[in-house]
């Protein structure tokens, strides 16, 4: 059975850029997902850690390690995203995982819970574009993707397409990679959706350059190290981001 979620953004690119911004699933989250979206998020991921998070930095990986110390196993990560969803109603809400998590407690079983308990869509990092095609979600793409992978990503993608900046783990960077110039002009010839890069960028620098290529963008190791100082502290990061995108919107 396919789960039809409620969709993320149409094919058109949004009115504004779009911030998307990563948290991990604690008990906390949800209160922490309200400051984000008070600050200018449009889209909230909400990760449901995993023992062997192949695609995680130090940060999102010690978050995650956190989260399973504290009992968050997905019925908990559900919860999480039920009371998240009652406090921003209007939000796009996105568990972030992997397949295993999903093969352990059922793959349509996943996918309808997560549909009823709020989720928009689901990310499955380790999943390639044509496995498991009932499962609807954001398909990712990175700069080693060939024109034919990131056209069927395209086309199987739920709402956006997710630019993987850089090609290793999550983590904040320096510098913006110089890969997604490229990576970006290439989908843009070969998708008709929305592009949000992520990976790699934390600061509001990064956010305007990334923003200048791409529809949008994903912050994820730095918000989860700015929530640990509580939902003031995120609330003012997340702030300073929608900021420098408004910044580039506004200069067009």
């Amino acid at each position: 059975m396919t789960v039809t979620f409620r969709r993320v953004e149409g094919s058109d690119p949004p009115a504004r850029k779009a911030l998307v911004i990563y948290l991990m699933a604690e008990p906390e989250t949800p209160e922490l997902a309200l400051a984000a979206v008070e600050g200018g998020a449009d889209i909230v991921e909400l990760g449901f850690p995993f023992s062997d998070p192949l695609a995680d930095g130090p940060v999102i990986r010690r978050a995650g390690e956190r989260a399973l110390a504290r009992g968050m196993r997905t019925r908990a990560c559900l919860d999480v995203l039920a009371r998240t969803r009652a406090l921003v109603p209007a939000t796009p809400l996105i568990p972030m995982t992997y397949s295993s998590i999903l093969e352990a407690y059922g793959w349509e079983r996943f996918a309808t819970d997560v549909a009823a308990a709020g989720g928009t869509s689901m990310i499955v990092a380790d999943l390639p574009a044509g496995e498991r095609p009932e499962v609807k979600r954001v398909q990712l793409v990175a700069p080693t993707s060939t024109d034919e992978r990131i056209r069927y990503a395209g086309e199987q993608t739920d709402g956006w397409l997710y630019l993987v900046t850089l090609t290793g783990t999550t983590g904040a960077r320096g510098d913006l990679s110089p890969a997604l110039a490229g990576l970006v002009e290439r989908a843009r010839r070969l998708v008709d959706v929305p592009l949000y890069a992520g990976f790699g960028i934390s600061t509001p620098a990064h956010a305007r350059a990334a923003a200048d290529l791409a529809d949008g963008i994903v912050v994820g190791s730095r918000a989860v190290e700015v929530a640990e100082e509580g939902p003031d502290a995120l609330r003012d990061y997340v702030a300073s981001l929608r900021t420098a995108l408004d910044a580039v919107g506004s200069a067009r």
